[in-house]
C-alpha cells in the first residue's frame, strides 16, 4: 500500500488523519493543496513529506506558477523535516520537475528496502523491538525506515515482537504504527509513552529503532519523546538505532541549531475530541526533540550502518 501516488496529473495521498478507522484518499490538484496536506498532517513523515513536496513543485510547474515562489511557499509548510527542503531544491534545480519527482518517488522505495536489508542484520531472532511514533510505510512512499527494518527482519525469517508507544499528543504510534504492524501480521503491543522505561527495566525490550526528521552534527531530531526513550535505553544498555535515508542528513548545521516546530496547543488540550484540562490552560507543544549522538548506537542508512555525525 503506497502512501502517495501520481495519478492523472494529481497527487493521491492517504489521509493519515483518518487512520486507523478509515482508509481515505485525498487528491491534491495544485501545489497549494500539497502545502495544506503537509501543514495539516494529512501526509507526514520526513521521506513522505519530501516526495509530496517534489510533486507539489511538479504541480506548480504544470500550473505555470513561478517555481521560486512555489518553492518558498512549500518550504514554509513545516520547518523541521530536512527532506522537505532537500526535495524542493532538487526539483527546482532539475530540467523537468515532474520527471524529477517521479524519479524521487522510485528512489524512496528502493532506499527504504536497502535500509531494511542493512537494519535487519542488527535484529536477532526472538527480539522485542520498541519503536516511537511512525517511521513506517505511511511515513514514506512505501515500506518504511524504522518499520522497514522490522519488516525486513520478519521477511528474513526472524521471530520478532514489536512494542509501539502511543506517541502523544497526536498518537501516531497508536493509530499508525500499530495499524501497519497488524496489516503485516507482525505481533505488536501498544504501551503508554510513560511505560517504556519500566519495560526496559524489566528486560522486556531488546532494541529500539526509530526514524528521524533531521540528522545533523551532534545528533538526531525526531518526534518529541524520542530523547526520553533514548535516555531510558542508555540507562539499561539497550541498543538505540535510528533508521533514515541520506536525504535526512544536514551536514551544514549543528543539530542544536535546528528550528523545532511548535504546534497548536489544542493538540494537547484535547484528546479524542474531548478537552482534558481546564479551559484556557497554557501549553508548550514542540513537535520534535533532539537526541544527542552519544545516545545513538548507530544510524541505519541505505548505504549501511554508520556512526552519528
Amino acid at each position: 500500500m503506497k502512501t502517495l501516488e501520481w495519478e492523472n496529473n494529481k497527487l493521491k495521498l492517504i489521509d493519515q488523519r483518518q487512520l486507523p478507522d478509515n482508509l481515505v484518499y485525498i487528491y491534491c490538484e495544485n501545489y497549494k493543496d500539497v502545502i495544506v496536506a503537509i501543514k495539516d498532517m494529512a501526509v507526514r513523515g520526513a521521506p513522505a513529506i519530501g516526495v509530496a513536496a517534489a510533486f507539489g513543485m511538479a504541480l506548480a510547474d504544470i500550473e505555470g506558477v513561478d517555481l521560486n515562489k512555489a518553492a518558498n511557499e512549500i518550504k514554509s509548510a513545516r520547518p523541521t523535516a530536512v527532506n522537505l527542503f532537500w526535495a524542493v531544491d532538487r526539483v527546482l534545480n532539475s530540467q523537468n520537475p515532474l520527471d524529477e519527482a517521479l524519479k524521487m518517488y522510485e528512489e524512496d522505495m528502493a532506499t527504504n528496502r536497502a535500509i531494511g536489508k542493512f537494519g535487519s542484520q542488527v535484529i536477532d531472532d526472538g527480539d522485542t523491538i520498541l519503536t516511537h511514533c511512525n517511521a513506517g510505510a505511511l511515513a514514506c512512499v512505501d515500506y518504511g525506515t524504522a518499520l522497514g527494518v522490522i519488516r525486513a527482519a520478519r521477511d528474513a525469517g526472524k521471530n520478532i515482537n514489536v512494542i509501539c508507544d502511543e506517541t502523544r499528543p497526536r498518537g501516531q504510534g497508536a493509530s499508525l504504527s500499530v495499524w501497519e504492524m497488524q496489516q503485516e501480521n507482525i505481533p505488536v503491543k501498544l504501551i503508554p509513552d510513560v511505560a517504556s522505561g519500566y519495560l526496559m527495566s524489566q528486560g522486556m525490550i531488546d532494541k529500539v529503532v526509530i526514524g528521524a526528521d533531521r540528522i545533523a552534527k551532534g545528533g538526531v531530531v525526531n518526534k518529541v519523546g524520542s530523547f526520553m526513550v533514548a535516555l531510558a535505553a542508555k540507562q539499561h544498555d539497550i541498543p538505540f538505532y535510528v533508521a533514515a535515508p541520506y536525504s535526512t542528513f544536514d551536514h551544514e548545521i549543528s543539530i542544536f541549531d535546528t528550528e523545532i516546530e511548535e504546534r497548536d496547543g489544542d493538540e494537547v488540550r484535547y484528546y479524542g475530541g474531548a478537552r482534558i484540562c481546564p479551559e484556557g490552560t497554557e501549553v508548550i507543544n514542540p513537535a520534535f526533540d533532539i537526541t544527542p549522538k552519544e545516545f545513538i548506537t548507530g544510524i541505519i542508512t541505505e548505504k549501511g550502518i554508520i556512526d552519528p555525525i
